[in-house]
């Protein structure tokens, strides 16, 4: 019963609000608006605030409290998770108050959207690409604000995600030898552009890993006249691995091939 009467009562309470809700989205009072707006917002009712919001941005256009409200609609749309559109407010807001008393927040929020709405390495980085760019213009802009160590902890984040998708390219390159082509070398000049790229991301052993590999595999099947050329190749390699990753997580694999190679070459 008491169960039973608490779900009426949230029904009744919600029907209540909803009909709140309609009649202020029928009034012509823009105040009213602005005012239930806010209160919907700080509730948490994003929903309801943003659309309110948007009815009364063109009303108060051109007036101070216009800059406010492209400030709310940005963090009304960031409630929803709605990244994208918050993404395009923080700009215009950005655009149209270059000096304005949100301006540093918006340049970083900007990233930050971005950042957030940035999806899974083999999905589309259109996203993250994004988010390097808005990033670095707020660090080269704001070098002094106290978002700097986020900005760029979110920078570095997303650098890697990049190099990681090179990552997964150079390893399928790798795994598909040498059908329809010669994919070791594809392999290669994947992971050596994503070394350049990103020279400070967190897979750098990987990559000189895969190359090291790839090189090793060319050695191994190579024709006659190449073979010895590769296998050096693949020495020098090696050396450019351990010099790099004396201790590396990988070091045992590479010395076996280091082994191989060198017995072929004085052989």
């Amino acid at each position: 019963m008491k169960k039973y009467l608490l779900f009426i009562f949230i029904a009744a309470l919600t029907l209540s609000s909803c009909g709140e809700y309609q009649k202020i989205l029928k009034s012509n009072d823009p105040e009213l608006k602005y005012n239930k707006a806010v209160e919907y917002f700080d509730k948490g009712d994003f929903m309801r605030a943003s659309t309110l919001f948007d009815e009364i941005a063109v009303y108060y256009k051109g007036t101070e409290r216009s800059e406010t409200i492209l400030n709310y609609l940005a963090k009304a749309y960031m409630g929803q998770k709605d990244y994208y559109s918050a993404s395009e407010y923080f700009k215009t807001y950005a655009k149209t108050y270059p000096k304005g008393k949100y301006i540093v927040e918006a340049k970083y929020m900007i990233g930050y959207c971005y950042y957030l709405d940035s999806p899974d390495a083999r999905l589309d980085q259109t996203a993250t690409y994004n988010a390097i760019t808005a990033l670095q213009e707020f660090l080269d802009i704001y070098p002094e604000s106290d978002k700097v160590p986020e900005a760029e902890k979110l920078l570095e984040e997303m650098t890697n995600k990049l190099a990681y998708k090179e990552l997964l390219n150079s390893r399928l390159y790798y795994n598909l030898g040498n059908y329809m082509g010669n994919n070791y070398e594809s392999a290669v000049i994947t992971a050596q552009n994503a070394l350049k790229n990103y020279p400070s991301n967190e897979y750098r052993e990987d990559f000189e890993m895969i190359i090291l590999r790839s090189k090793y595999q060319e050695a191994l099947q190579s024709v006659y006249e190449k073979r010895i050329e590769r296998y050096r190749n693949t020495i020098d390699e090696y050396y450019s691995y351990v010099n790099e990753f004396p201790d590396g997580k990988m070091r045992k694999q590479a010395d076996k091939i280091f082994n191989d190679c060198e017995k072929v070459v004085k052989d």
